[in-house]
């Protein structure tokens, strides 16, 4: 566990790229939405997703080449895979728990403030982000560190395959959906997939990202264990 959080600490590093970077881009976004709200003569503006999806994106983005970049280094301190795998993964954790506080924090003031003095909806998302401050920060912190897991693990596939595994990787999810859709047009039981998306709670939806992740870690760490430096 020690190893684990030496390895957390040292992603840390230049932790302005963690912290300005996402929060500067949200921040001028939000500043950008208040002043159209404020010029809608009151009217409710309601943001999908627009502001915080800038937050998901980054996380998919610095977890890309995290390890695949930074393992020979820890090769060099004595650091062996399987640590340093758990200890990127603690790291993303921990960088979503905290932000996804920091979203149900601010969906609480958007709230309490009437959308910020002109009502305006940026942090509170329909169905997905709007329930109690407890439920936005656990959706939150499963949804960032997916999306960092994610990041990870094609950043891996790239470092192991290159561009034809990176194409490959992107490939299957694409196929996997469309054989589903066929197969459900041929079927006709497109009702069934539209009551099990409305009966589905954001709870449920939580529950399944959370699943995901954990294969995700799974198939990120069976990639590492076979790439070389």
């Amino acid at each position: 566990m020690t190893t684990w959080i030496r390895v957390a600490r040292f992603h840390l590093a230049n932790p302005l790229s963690y912290t300005a970077l996402p929060w500067g881009v949200v921040a001028f976004v939000f500043a950008v939405w208040v002043v159209l709200a404020a010029s809608a003569s009151g009217y409710h503006v309601q943001i999908q997703m627009a502001g915080v999806v800038t937050l998901y994106l980054f996380f998919f983005i610095v977890g890309a080449p995290v390890i695949g970049r930074s393992l020979p280094f820890a090769f060099a301190f004595g650091v062996g895979r399987r640590s340093y795998y758990a200890g990127t993964a603690l790291f993303a954790f921990c960088l979503a728990l905290v932000y996804g506080l920091v979203l149900a924090v601010l969906q609480v003031i958007e709230q309490a403030t009437g959308g910020w003095g002109v009502r305006l909806h940026f942090f509170r998302v329909a169905y997905i982000l709007a329930g109690p401050w407890y439920l936005t920060w656990l959706t939150s912190f499963v949804g960032l560190a997916l999306m960092f897991v994610a990041g990870m693990c094609y950043g891996l596939v790239y470092r192991r395959w290159n561009l034809i595994g990176l194409l490959a990787a992107i490939a299957v999810p694409v196929i996997v959906l469309v054989a589903g859709v066929v197969a459900t047009s041929r079927a006709h039981d497109w009702s069934s997939v539209r009551h099990f998306f409305t009966a589905l709670s954001a709870a449920g939806l939580t529950g399944l990202l959370a699943a995901l992740m954990v294969i995700l870690l799974a198939v990120g760490y069976a990639t590492m264990r076979h790439i070389t430096v």
